[in-house]
């Protein structure tokens, strides 16, 4: 089943272009990325599989002239992939909010359209991007299923008392604030594969993950179920981000708003977008640039990193005592699978749980291993996450039960 799968932003479309033959059994066929969609300059990566990328700078106004230049790509006559848009059996989308409607992922329809636009609430940064992806595909491809898979969804197993605030309970019944986590599509990929890699049985297993990127969150994981997560009701709560400022004080953030006369959407972006690496450092979001200024001896990129640490190693160490023990720590995202000095300054702060770490095998970029030695009480892992081929694989399922 030929299957492209799309993922969102407010300025952009990743995308990937997959023939499912089944789970296990499947090849990459193009993927890429269309950026700055309203911006007066556009970019277009297309990238076919054992053949040179392609980049074009082209105006993007609007999510479906994205969409159009993306199957345009796909379908070129020279450099493309495709005979035909009728090749395309099926679109699966990565949605990141589906509230607590969605415990897994389904076929689109108006009712969960629905569903998704009154999630946007909670994440604003994303699910409008997301419901645009869906309409423009709608447009281009009316007759193609469309399925979603949710990031919240495999956080739909915490219990009552991870997920609650302590806010008077109308306000949960109300208007459903509550802790839904996000990253859950990569969290439930990664545990799976790094339980593989670690000879564990999953069903029977204690595994904490960090998705380490622009956005981090860490899942604890008991038997195979997201029992906690540092997201909250929106991706904003947790350790320190790219641009979010994470966990903090919410009478600090009314005083903030009252000193600097702030409205309620000035201070969203403030706390969404200015904050994080970017408001600490003062210089900039990224980990690249990041680690280059605190070898520089910039004292706020240092702080900015010793900070992002501590705040990965607090999350573990709180999820080990959640579920009294850990077999299994994992690594992932941009900064998980890339930063081989992250990992070691982590996990040495496990030691009196008998880590041990390889650091001859820890130096690996960007694929899978196991960082550990072999006689490490707990183990840990780089796992190399690939959220489009869970998306795949749940479309694929989804459209075959819904043609039997």
């Amino acid at each position: 089943m030929i299957i492209l799968v799309i993922n969102c932003g407010s300025s952009s479309i990743k995308y990937q272009l997959l023939d499912m033959k089944s789970d296990d059994a499947y090849d990459i066929i193009a993927k890429g990325i269309a950026e700055k969609i309203g911006l007066p300059a556009g970019i277009l990566q297309y990238s076919p599989i054992g053949k040179d990328k392609i980049v074009k700078d082209v105006p993007i106004p609007d999510h479906k002239v994205g969409m159009q230049l993306i199957l345009e790509a796909l379908t070129d006559k020279e450099t493309g992939v495709l005979k035909s848009l009728d090749d395309i059996e099926a679109v699966g989308h990565r949605i990141v909010q589906g509230g607590d409607f969605f415990s897994g992922s389904v076929l689109v329809n108006q009712d969960v359209l629905d569903k998704i636009a009154f999630c946007a609430d909670f994440a604003p940064l994303h699910n409008p991007a997301h419901l645009l992806g869906i309409h423009a595909m709608q447009d281009v491809l009316p007759s193609v299923p469309q399925a979603v898979t949710f990031d919240t969804a495999f956080h739909q197993t915490m219990p009552a008392y991870a997920y609650m605030y302590g806010l008077p309970y109308e306000y949960y019944e109300k208007f459903r604030v509550r802790r839904y986590g996000a990253h859950g599509t990569s969290h439930q990929f990664v545990a799976a594969e790094g339980a593989k890699m670690a000879g564990l049985d999953i069903n029977n297993s204690k595994i904490i993950t960090c998705h380490l990127g622009a956005g981090s969150s860490i899942c604890a994981i008991q038997n195979g179920k997201c029992v906690d997560t540092s997201m909250g009701f929106t991706p904003l709560e947790g350790m320190i981000m790219g641009t979010r400022v994470g966990n903090i004080d919410a009478n600090a953030v009314l005083y903030l708003q009252k000193k600097l006369g702030m409205d309620p959407d000035q201070m969203t972006t403030l706390l969404n977008r200015k904050s994080g690496f970017l408001g600490v450092s003062c210089k900039t979001s990224d980990a690249r640039e990041m680690d280059e200024l605190a070898n520089g001896g910039d004292p706020k990129a240092k702080l900015t990193l010793k900070k992002f640490t501590y705040d990965i190693i607090k999350n573990i160490g709180s999820y080990v005592a959640v579920m009294n023990g850990v077999d299994l720590i994992i690594f992932t995202g941009g900064i998980g699978e890339h930063n081989s000095r992250l990992r070691r300054r982590v996990l040495e702060n496990f030691s009196y749980l008998g880590i041990k770490v390889d650091y001859e095998a820890n130096v690996a970029w960007g694929e899978d291993a196991i960082i550990t030695t072999e006689d490490s009480k707990v183990k840990a892992a780089l796992v190399c996450t690939n959220e489009e081929l869970v998306i795949a694989r749940d479309t694929m399922h989804l459209v075959t039960d819904n043609q039997e």
